[in-house]
């Protein structure tokens, strides 16, 4: 029955999204911006998972860098900051709804085999940080079993660089009863969306712990110097989870 409940609940959701998402173009970008938030806080609550932040978003034009877990990490650092931007696979903008509700929200989408079209982003990136955004991406590039991070493409922290702006991590730490990093909520593994989405709407007990940490400056790093930064100080976050 909870699992039932749980995909109606979600279909219907997506369903407002879209509604939602239809009246962007007449919003100011803060009501844009509390719309995504509201709209991704209650996809969490469909789903029955617990957010609990820690840590302030960085204000004003930023990169933000995540660890990646799941398809549901973009929603739910939505649900803790409506401002981000999020650079995405190009796989994604073809996802039903979800990928339509990506690019109203202002996603930005790459090809991650094509050389030519990442500069392209980082040049866009950069762009969108200059003029005062807040853009979020996945630096390991694909989704990982939680506990340890796998190595980051540094690409995209050349836009931060050149761009003068400030780099926040933030760590994604999905929990249920009895596990520091739930199972239930990886993405991993050749796994379908439908097939993630059926195993976390069955489990009960599903919490998301989001750590904003400090952010660094950029100054005087290269990309790969500031991308082993990043890693090791996100790395040293989620070892403190470790039983």
């Amino acid at each position: 029955m909870r699992t039932t409940l749980r995909w109606v609940g979600v279909g219907t959701h997506l369903v407002r999204g879209c509604a939602v998402a239809s009246r962007f173009p007449t919003h100011t970008p803060v009501q844009r911006h509390a719309a995504v938030e509201r709209w991704s806080q209650g996809l969490l609550t469909a789903l029955g998972v617990q957010p609990r932040v820690q840590g302030e978003p960085q204000q004003g034009p930023v990169l933000v860098v995540s660890n990646h877990v799941s398809w549901l990490d973009p929603a739910t650092l939505h649900a803790a900051n409506g401002r981000l931007r999020f650079v995405a696979k190009s796989e994604v903008r073809g996802w039903p709804l979800i990928g339509w509700l990506a690019a109203q929200s202002g996603g930005l989408f790459v090809r991650r085999d094509n050389q030519r079209d990442v500069l392209r982003v980082v040049q866009t990136v950069a762009q969108a940080l200059t003029g005062g955004d807040a853009v979020a991406f996945f630096p390991e590039g694909t989704t990982g079993h939680g506990p340890e991070l796998k190595p980051f493409h540094a690409n995209l922290l050349e836009a931060a660089i050149a761009a003068g702006v400030p780099v926040q991590p933030v760590l994604l730490r999905y929990t249920q009863p009895g596990q520091a990093f739930a199972k239930a909520a990886r993405y991993v593994d050749g796994m379908t969306l439908v097939g993630s989405f059926g195993r976390m709407a069955r489990t009960p007990g599903l919490g998301v712990a989001v750590d904003w940490l400090p952010a660094v400056t950029p100054n005087g790093y290269s990309r790969r110097a500031l991308a082993t930064q990043l890693r090791e100080q996100m790395q040293a976050g989620l070892n403190q989870a470790l039983p």
